[in-house]
Protein backbone atom coordinates (compact mmCIF):
# COMPACT_ATOMS: atom_id res chain seq x y z
CA UNK A 1 0.00 0.00 0.00
CA UNK A 2 1.47 3.52 -1.09
CA UNK A 3 3.05 5.13 2.30
CA UNK A 4 2.07 8.29 1.64
CA UNK A 5 -1.71 9.86 1.89
CA UNK A 6 -4.80 7.96 3.91
CA UNK A 7 -8.56 8.32 3.53
CA UNK A 8 -10.95 11.03 4.15
CA UNK A 9 -14.26 10.46 4.98
CA UNK A 10 -16.64 13.45 4.10
CA UNK A 11 -19.94 12.73 6.00
CA UNK A 12 -21.74 15.62 5.71
CA UNK A 13 -22.52 17.83 2.69
CA UNK A 14 -19.64 20.69 2.30
CA UNK A 15 -17.97 22.38 -0.41
CA UNK A 16 -14.39 21.52 -1.66
CA UNK A 17 -12.29 24.15 -3.21
CA UNK A 18 -8.43 24.28 -4.70
CA UNK A 19 -6.26 26.14 -2.29
CA UNK A 20 -2.31 26.28 -4.12
CA UNK A 21 -1.18 22.58 -3.33
CA UNK A 22 -4.00 21.94 -0.70
CA UNK A 23 -8.00 21.34 -0.92
CA UNK A 24 -10.25 23.17 0.98
CA UNK A 25 -13.64 21.52 2.25
CA UNK A 26 -15.93 24.17 3.23
CA UNK A 27 -18.79 23.08 6.17
CA UNK A 28 -21.68 25.19 6.68
CA UNK A 29 -21.59 24.53 11.06
CA UNK A 30 -18.00 24.60 11.06
CA UNK A 31 -14.90 26.33 9.73
CA UNK A 32 -12.99 25.20 6.72
CA UNK A 33 -10.80 22.23 6.63
CA UNK A 34 -7.30 22.84 4.45
CA UNK A 35 -5.80 19.37 3.94
CA UNK A 36 -2.71 19.33 1.44
CA UNK A 37 -2.72 17.16 -1.36
CA UNK A 38 0.06 15.14 -0.94
CA UNK A 39 -2.05 13.54 3.03
CA UNK A 40 -4.62 12.51 0.63
CA UNK A 41 -4.71 8.71 -0.67
CA UNK A 42 -9.07 9.03 -1.49
CA UNK A 43 -11.82 10.55 -0.73
CA UNK A 44 -14.88 8.99 0.17
CA UNK A 45 -18.65 11.12 0.12
CA UNK A 46 -21.61 10.21 2.07
CA UNK A 47 -23.09 13.29 0.89
CA UNK A 48 -24.23 16.33 -0.98
CA UNK A 49 -20.97 17.28 -2.21
CA UNK A 50 -20.05 20.72 -4.29
CA UNK A 51 -16.64 20.94 -6.48
CA UNK A 52 -15.21 22.22 -9.72
CA UNK A 53 -12.77 21.40 -11.91
CA UNK A 54 -9.43 22.83 -10.59
CA UNK A 55 -10.20 20.46 -7.62
CA UNK A 56 -10.94 17.62 -9.76
CA UNK A 57 -7.65 18.92 -11.91
CA UNK A 58 -5.29 18.71 -8.70
CA UNK A 59 -7.11 15.36 -7.48
CA UNK A 60 -6.43 13.52 -11.16
CA UNK A 61 -2.45 15.24 -11.14
CA UNK A 62 -2.10 13.69 -7.50
CA UNK A 63 -3.18 10.01 -7.99
CA UNK A 64 -6.43 10.81 -5.88
CA UNK A 65 -9.56 8.81 -6.21
CA UNK A 66 -13.33 10.81 -5.43
CA UNK A 67 -15.80 7.47 -4.68
CA UNK A 68 -19.44 8.94 -4.23
CA UNK A 69 -22.17 6.96 -2.38
CA UNK A 70 -25.65 7.60 -2.97
CA UNK A 71 -28.16 7.89 -0.03
CA UNK A 72 -29.13 4.35 0.35
CA UNK A 73 -25.54 3.20 0.63
CA UNK A 74 -24.68 1.99 -3.16
CA UNK A 75 -21.66 3.16 -4.51
CA UNK A 76 -22.69 5.66 -7.43
CA UNK A 77 -19.83 5.86 -8.84
CA UNK A 78 -16.33 7.68 -8.70
CA UNK A 79 -13.62 10.23 -10.12
CA UNK A 80 -10.57 8.03 -10.87
CA UNK A 81 -7.05 10.41 -11.98
CA UNK A 82 -5.56 8.93 -15.53
CA UNK A 83 -4.27 5.53 -15.92
CA UNK A 84 -0.61 5.52 -14.75
CA UNK A 85 -0.15 2.30 -13.73
CA UNK A 86 -1.47 0.30 -16.46
CA UNK A 87 0.39 -2.73 -17.61
CA UNK A 88 -0.52 -4.09 -21.05
CA UNK A 89 1.56 -7.04 -20.08
CA UNK A 90 -0.58 -7.63 -17.41
CA UNK A 91 -4.29 -6.44 -18.88
CA UNK A 92 -3.58 -9.01 -21.66
CA UNK A 93 -2.74 -11.66 -19.32
CA UNK A 94 -6.29 -10.78 -17.50
CA UNK A 95 -8.20 -10.24 -20.98
CA UNK A 96 -6.45 -14.19 -21.14
CA UNK A 97 -7.57 -15.80 -18.20
CA UNK A 98 -11.09 -14.07 -18.27
CA UNK A 99 -11.58 -15.85 -21.80
CA UNK A 100 -10.77 -19.04 -21.03
CA UNK A 101 -13.08 -20.49 -18.58
CA UNK A 102 -10.49 -23.57 -17.64
CA UNK A 103 -8.67 -20.70 -15.77
CA UNK A 104 -11.48 -18.22 -15.04
CA UNK A 105 -13.90 -20.74 -13.02
CA UNK A 106 -10.76 -21.98 -10.62
CA UNK A 107 -10.44 -18.47 -9.75
CA UNK A 108 -14.08 -17.81 -9.49
CA UNK A 109 -15.03 -21.09 -7.24
CA UNK A 110 -12.14 -20.51 -5.10
CA UNK A 111 -13.47 -16.51 -4.30
CA UNK A 112 -16.64 -17.77 -3.64
CA UNK A 113 -15.43 -20.85 -1.04
CA UNK A 114 -13.29 -17.96 0.71
CA UNK A 115 -15.90 -15.70 1.21
CA UNK A 116 -18.54 -18.62 2.92
CA UNK A 117 -15.76 -19.73 4.59
CA UNK A 118 -15.11 -16.48 6.45
CA UNK A 119 -18.75 -15.44 6.69
CA UNK A 120 -18.88 -18.57 8.72
CA UNK A 121 -15.82 -17.55 10.33
CA UNK A 122 -17.36 -14.72 11.63
CA UNK A 123 -20.65 -15.82 12.83
CA UNK A 124 -18.33 -17.68 14.58
CA UNK A 125 -21.42 -21.18 14.85
CA UNK A 126 -21.65 -24.14 13.86
CA UNK A 127 -25.24 -23.40 12.48
CA UNK A 128 -23.39 -23.39 8.76
CA UNK A 129 -21.66 -26.54 8.80
CA UNK A 130 -24.26 -28.15 6.15
CA UNK A 131 -24.42 -25.28 4.14
CA UNK A 132 -20.69 -25.03 4.08
CA UNK A 133 -20.71 -28.65 2.77
CA UNK A 134 -23.40 -28.42 0.51
CA UNK A 135 -21.72 -25.40 -1.05
CA UNK A 136 -18.08 -27.25 -1.35
CA UNK A 137 -20.04 -30.01 -2.83
CA UNK A 138 -21.22 -28.16 -5.21
CA UNK A 139 -19.17 -25.53 -6.56
CA UNK A 140 -16.88 -28.29 -8.41
CA UNK A 141 -20.09 -29.07 -10.69
CA UNK A 142 -20.71 -25.50 -11.24
CA UNK A 143 -19.88 -24.61 -15.21
CA UNK A 144 -20.56 -21.29 -15.34
CA UNK A 145 -20.26 -17.68 -13.52
CA UNK A 146 -24.49 -17.87 -13.08
CA UNK A 147 -24.46 -21.83 -11.53
CA UNK A 148 -21.76 -20.44 -8.96
CA UNK A 149 -23.76 -17.17 -8.27
CA UNK A 150 -26.46 -19.32 -7.38
CA UNK A 151 -25.20 -21.57 -5.33
CA UNK A 152 -23.79 -18.34 -2.83
CA UNK A 153 -26.91 -16.98 -3.25
CA UNK A 154 -28.30 -19.99 -1.09
CA UNK A 155 -25.25 -20.10 1.18
CA UNK A 156 -25.97 -16.56 1.86
CA UNK A 157 -29.76 -16.86 2.52
CA UNK A 158 -28.66 -19.67 5.17
CA UNK A 159 -25.75 -17.46 6.40
CA UNK A 160 -28.35 -14.05 6.93
CA UNK A 161 -30.87 -16.03 8.50
CA UNK A 162 -28.56 -17.48 11.10
CA UNK A 163 -26.93 -13.81 11.65
CA UNK A 164 -30.29 -13.16 12.81
CA UNK A 165 -30.82 -14.76 15.62
CA UNK A 166 -28.06 -12.88 16.75
CA UNK A 167 -29.22 -9.25 15.91
CA UNK A 168 -31.97 -7.47 18.02
CA UNK A 169 -35.71 -7.16 16.24
CA UNK A 170 -35.31 -3.89 14.58
CA UNK A 171 -32.30 -4.72 13.16
CA UNK A 172 -32.62 -8.12 11.66
CA UNK A 173 -32.35 -8.45 7.73
CA UNK A 174 -35.56 -10.50 7.47
CA UNK A 175 -33.76 -11.45 4.34
CA UNK A 176 -31.73 -9.40 1.84
CA UNK A 177 -32.72 -6.34 -0.41
CA UNK A 178 -31.07 -3.83 -2.00
CA UNK A 179 -31.12 -0.60 -4.35
CA UNK A 180 -32.88 0.43 -1.83
CA UNK A 181 -32.87 -1.72 1.43
CA UNK A 182 -35.57 -2.23 2.82
CA UNK A 183 -35.18 -2.00 6.95
CA UNK A 184 -32.18 -0.88 8.68
CA UNK A 185 -30.14 -3.91 8.84
CA UNK A 186 -29.89 -3.98 5.33
CA UNK A 187 -28.57 -0.24 4.28
CA UNK A 188 -26.28 -1.24 7.16
CA UNK A 189 -24.72 -4.15 4.89
CA UNK A 190 -25.07 -1.96 2.04
CA UNK A 191 -23.21 0.81 3.25
CA UNK A 192 -20.92 -1.55 4.26
CA UNK A 193 -19.96 -3.49 1.29
CA UNK A 194 -19.78 -0.08 -0.67
CA UNK A 195 -17.12 0.89 1.76
CA UNK A 196 -15.47 -2.40 1.06
CA UNK A 197 -15.82 -1.99 -2.64
CA UNK A 198 -14.26 1.72 -2.42
CA UNK A 199 -11.53 0.52 -0.56
CA UNK A 200 -10.45 -2.34 -3.07
CA UNK A 201 -10.94 0.26 -6.42
CA UNK A 202 -8.25 2.37 -4.61
CA UNK A 203 -6.04 -0.82 -3.85
CA UNK A 204 -6.45 -2.09 -7.55
CA UNK A 205 -5.81 1.67 -8.79
CA UNK A 206 -2.06 1.49 -7.65
CA UNK A 207 -1.22 -1.65 -9.27
CA UNK A 208 -0.89 -2.73 -13.27
CA UNK A 209 -4.08 -4.46 -13.06
CA UNK A 210 -7.15 -2.89 -14.77
CA UNK A 211 -10.31 -2.96 -12.22
CA UNK A 212 -13.21 -3.30 -14.95
CA UNK A 213 -11.40 -6.78 -16.14
CA UNK A 214 -13.29 -9.62 -13.17
CA UNK A 215 -13.40 -13.33 -13.07
CA UNK A 216 -16.18 -14.21 -11.28
CA UNK A 217 -18.70 -10.80 -12.20
CA UNK A 218 -17.42 -10.50 -15.35
CA UNK A 219 -20.72 -12.00 -16.88
CA UNK A 220 -23.14 -10.69 -14.19
CA UNK A 221 -22.48 -6.97 -13.55
CA UNK A 222 -21.44 -5.03 -17.05
CA UNK A 223 -21.70 -1.87 -15.55
CA UNK A 224 -19.25 -1.61 -12.26
CA UNK A 225 -15.62 -2.02 -12.45
CA UNK A 226 -16.13 -6.19 -12.48
CA UNK A 227 -12.25 -7.12 -10.54
CA UNK A 228 -13.10 -4.89 -7.50
CA UNK A 229 -16.82 -7.07 -7.09
CA UNK A 230 -14.46 -9.88 -7.12
CA UNK A 231 -11.85 -8.90 -4.51
CA UNK A 232 -14.23 -7.35 -2.28
CA UNK A 233 -15.93 -10.58 -1.64
CA UNK A 234 -13.84 -12.26 0.42
CA UNK A 235 -13.85 -8.84 2.58
CA UNK A 236 -17.47 -8.13 3.04
CA UNK A 237 -18.15 -10.50 5.31
CA UNK A 238 -14.82 -9.05 7.82
CA UNK A 239 -16.44 -5.68 7.19
CA UNK A 240 -20.40 -5.65 7.01
CA UNK A 241 -21.62 -8.83 8.98
CA UNK A 242 -18.78 -8.59 11.54
CA UNK A 243 -19.40 -4.91 12.05
CA UNK A 244 -23.15 -5.47 12.40
CA UNK A 245 -23.13 -8.21 14.72
CA UNK A 246 -20.31 -6.13 17.01
CA UNK A 247 -22.17 -3.33 16.99
CA UNK A 248 -25.56 -4.75 18.00
CA UNK A 249 -23.55 -6.76 20.96
CA UNK A 250 -22.16 -3.61 21.91
CA UNK A 251 -25.27 -1.44 21.51
CA UNK A 252 -23.44 1.08 19.33
CA UNK A 253 -26.41 1.91 17.20
CA UNK A 254 -29.97 2.99 17.91
CA UNK A 255 -33.22 3.36 15.65
CA UNK A 256 -32.22 6.82 14.95
CA UNK A 257 -28.70 6.20 13.15
CA UNK A 258 -31.19 5.47 10.46
CA UNK A 259 -33.77 7.29 8.29
CA UNK A 260 -36.74 4.54 7.54
CA UNK A 261 -40.33 4.92 5.34
CA UNK A 262 -42.48 2.48 4.14
CA UNK A 263 -40.05 -0.13 2.32
CA UNK A 264 -36.97 1.90 2.40
CA UNK A 265 -34.11 2.73 4.58
CA UNK A 266 -30.88 4.93 4.77
CA UNK A 267 -28.43 5.89 7.72
CA UNK A 268 -28.77 9.40 8.88
CA UNK A 269 -26.41 12.24 9.08
CA UNK A 270 -25.24 10.78 12.53
CA UNK A 271 -25.39 7.01 11.53
CA UNK A 272 -23.02 7.58 8.30
CA UNK A 273 -20.88 9.84 11.15
CA UNK A 274 -20.67 6.68 13.11
CA UNK A 275 -20.09 4.26 10.52
CA UNK A 276 -17.32 6.01 9.08
CA UNK A 277 -15.77 6.04 13.23
CA UNK A 278 -16.53 2.14 12.82
CA UNK A 279 -14.45 1.64 9.79
CA UNK A 280 -11.50 3.84 9.86
CA UNK A 281 -10.84 2.04 13.06
CA UNK A 282 -11.02 -1.27 12.20
CA UNK A 283 -8.98 -0.41 8.96
CA UNK A 284 -6.52 0.37 11.22
CA UNK A 285 -6.47 -2.32 12.83
CA UNK A 286 -3.17 -4.85 12.54
CA UNK A 287 -2.62 -8.52 12.86
CA UNK A 288 0.83 -9.79 12.28
CA UNK A 289 1.50 -11.10 8.69
CA UNK A 290 3.67 -14.34 8.53
CA UNK A 291 5.11 -14.00 5.11
CA UNK A 292 5.85 -10.41 6.20
CA UNK A 293 7.31 -11.33 9.45
CA UNK A 294 5.81 -7.48 10.63
CA UNK A 295 1.93 -6.14 11.42
CA UNK A 296 0.03 -4.79 8.66
CA UNK A 297 -3.56 -3.25 8.93
CA UNK A 298 -6.28 -4.34 7.51
CA UNK A 299 -6.01 -1.85 5.13
CA UNK A 300 -2.78 -3.17 4.00
CA UNK A 301 -4.11 -6.23 3.83
CA UNK A 302 -6.36 -5.47 0.81
CA UNK A 303 -3.55 -4.06 -1.01
CA UNK A 304 -1.79 -7.28 -0.59
CA UNK A 305 -4.38 -9.06 -2.29
CA UNK A 306 -4.38 -7.05 -4.85
CA UNK A 307 -0.65 -8.13 -5.60
CA UNK A 308 -1.50 -11.84 -5.19
CA UNK A 309 -3.49 -11.14 -8.59
CA UNK A 310 -0.65 -9.49 -9.99
CA UNK A 311 1.89 -12.45 -9.30
CA UNK A 312 -0.91 -14.57 -10.75
CA UNK A 313 -0.89 -12.57 -14.45
CA UNK A 314 3.14 -11.93 -14.05
CA UNK A 315 3.82 -15.39 -12.32
CA UNK A 316 1.27 -17.58 -12.82
CA UNK A 317 1.42 -18.16 -9.22
CA UNK A 318 -1.63 -19.67 -8.16
CA UNK A 319 -4.45 -17.15 -6.37
CA UNK A 320 -5.62 -18.42 -2.90
CA UNK A 321 -8.32 -15.61 -2.02
CA UNK A 322 -8.23 -13.92 1.68
CA UNK A 323 -8.64 -15.86 4.88
CA UNK A 324 -8.38 -14.54 8.10
CA UNK A 325 -5.61 -16.46 9.77
CA UNK A 326 -5.96 -14.60 13.29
Amino acid sequence: MPAAGRTYWLTEPCRIRRQDNSIRIERTDASPVHIPITDIRDLVTFDHVDLNTFVMSLLSRHGVTLHVLDHYGNHAGHFAPAETMSSATIIRRQVEITGDPEQRLPIARALLLATAENLSWVLETDLLDPALATLRAALPNCQDTDELMGQEGNFRRTAWAVLDTRLPAWLRLNGRSRRPPTNAGNAFISYLNALVYARVLTALRSTPLHPAIGFLHADTDRRRNTLALDLAEPFKPLFAERLLRRAASQKQLKPSDFETEVGRAALSTEGRKKIAALVREELATTVYHRGLKRKVSYEEIIHLEALKLVRLCLENTPYKPFRPWW
